[in-house]
C-alpha cells in the first residue's frame, strides 16, 4: 500500500465555531490546535497545510483550572538586557481575552513558518459572541466541558 500525502487539490476548506464559554483553557486549545492542523481529517499530511478555519467566541469567558488565575503569567521581553516582562493571566483575561486563546493555541502547533502562518490565517477569537464571519457558514462545534470545578 502507497502511503497517501496530500495535494492541493486534495485539500477542503471548512470553518468552524466554537464557542469558549466556560471551557477550560488548555482543553479548548488543544481541540483548537488540532482542527488548525488538519489532524482530524484522514488526509492529513504533516508537511501541508490541510487544516481547517476555527472561529472562537466569548474569550472573555475562558476558565482556567487549579490556582491559575492568581499564579499564571505571561512572558514578554523587550530586547534589552534585563528588561522580561510578566503580565498576571487577571490582567490578560481582563485587557486582552483573544490573546489568552491565542497564545495557549500557539504553544500546541509546531514552532516553524507553517505553524506561525496556520496560528495567523486560520485562528479568529472574538471577546465576545459577535463575529464577523456568518457569510463562512460556520459548522457549529460543542466541546464537552471539564466538570471539575
Amino acid at each position: 500500500m502507497k502511503t497517501f500525502s496530500a495535494t492541493p487539490k486534495d485539500i477542503e476548506r471548512r470553518w468552524f465555531l466554537i464557542d469558549a464559554d466556560g471551557m477550560v483553557l488548555g482543553r479548548l486549545a488543544s481541540e483548537v490546535a488540532k482542527i488548525i492542523r488538519g489532524k482530524h481529517k484522514p488526509t492529513f499530511t504533516p508537511h501541508m497545510d490541510t487544516g481547517d478555519h476555527v472561529i472562537v467566541i466569548n474569550a472573555s469567558k475562558v476558565r482556567v483550572t487549579g490556582r491559575k488565575a492568581e499564579q499564571k503569567e505571561y512572558f514578554r521581553h523587550t530586547g534589552y538586557m534585563g528588561h522580561e516582562r510578566f503580565t498576571p493571566y487577571a490582567t490578560m483575561i481582563e485587557k486582552h481575552p483573544e490573546r489568552v486563546i491565542e497564545k495557549a493555541v500557539f504553544g500546541m502547533l509546531p514552532k516553524s513558518t507553517l505553524g506561525r502562518q496556520k496560528l495567523r490565517l486560520k485562528l479568529k477569537v472574538y471577546a465576545g459572541e459577535q463575529h464577523p464571519h456568518t457569510a463562512q457558514q460556520p459548522t457549529v462545534i460543542t466541546l464537552k466541558q471539564s466538570e471539575t470545578k
